[in-house]
């Protein structure tokens, strides 16, 4: 926790989101355009491009790095410590720890089994394989988190309805995706982006209404980042689109009073009470 005489005096601004997005953009549209133009001496240098490649793990850190420099500019070195603190909020209605652990396995399964896909074998010979795989994906896309649920989601519910900031990171965050399309060798560079950029806005509505259950921890979101990206679901393209479109859709029907109000939201991107000048920080409920 801050200490009283360390307790910043000011607060970000929602314009920050400006640099947060610049930042972002120009740093991984920054490296896919080396890949793309530059493509054989950069590879030459750091090798082919795949998960595991430093360039693409930069590009991915994008977001978060952007993130870390804000609050650093915003509140130095003890704002940064808050900060982190929030990745060990885990307080959340038990509903949505069940989604998490359970529900959202059930979806991908529910969705390749529609496919067809449900009976592929297992994608890693041998099955330990998996285990660096898992451990790659709890390391790269979950890390992003920082920077939309951890900082863009809190500054733009200061403005936005959670349903509207939920769009509006959705959009950003699909676009954000665009250069992975069009290199060879990433994950998306098999997909289509038309479906990719619907499940942005989609898990983003979903991931808003978990963040704000959860008191904006920063853990919640990631692990269910993770889950998305989880290795050893089965494919289930495009109807896991559709699935969690539809629990979108429920959680935006049930949780209509809050999705569409300016109350019960985080605003804060510190730890709860440690925002200067009586930025809001509550909860709701699932």
């Amino acid at each position: 926790m801050i200490n009283k005489n360390d307790k910043p005096q000011t607060t970000m601004k929602i314009k920050a989101i400006f640099p947060f997005i610049l930042i972002s953009f120009g740093l991984t549209w920054g490296i896919a355009s080396l890949l793309i133009f530059f493509h054989d001496p950069v590879i030459a240098i750091f090798g082919e491009i795949g998960p595991s490649n430093p360039l693409y793990i930069l590009a991915v850190y994008a977001p978060a790095i952007a993130a870390f420099i804000l609050i650093w500019r915003y509140y130095g070195l003890s704002g940064l410590g808050s900060y982190l603190r929030r990745l060990t909020l885990w307080r959340m209605p038990l509903a949505w720890w069940l989604f998490l652990i359970f529900g959202t396995p059930a979806l991908f399964y529910l969705a390749s089994a529609i496919t067809g896909t449900i009976s592929d074998p297992f994608p890693f010979n041998p099955w330990h394989t998996v285990i660096p795989a898992l451990l790659l994906m709890l390391i790269l896309g979950p890390v992003e988190e920082f920077g939309w649920r951890g900082l863009a989601l809190p500054l733009l519910q200061r403005r936005f309805t959670p349903f509207g900031a939920s769009v509006i990171i959705g959009i950003i965050w699909g676009i954000w995706h665009l250069p992975a399309f069009l290199i060879g060798g990433t994950p998306h560079s098999e997909w289509v982006f038309a479906h990719f950029f619907i499940a942005a806005i989609v898990l983003s509505i979903i991931m808003t209404a978990m963040f704000n259950a959860s008191k904006g921890s920063i853990l919640t979101v990631a692990l269910l980042h993770f889950q998305l990206n989880n290795p050893i679901w089965p494919d289930a393209q495009p109807w896991d689109t559709v699935l969690f479109g539809l629990a979108a859709l429920l959680i935006v029907i049930f949780k209509r009073r809050t999705m569409f109000a300016h109350s019960n939201v985080v605003t804060s991107v510190l730890y709860p009470g440690d925002e200067p000048l009586s930025v809001s920080q509550t909860t709701a409920s699932f």
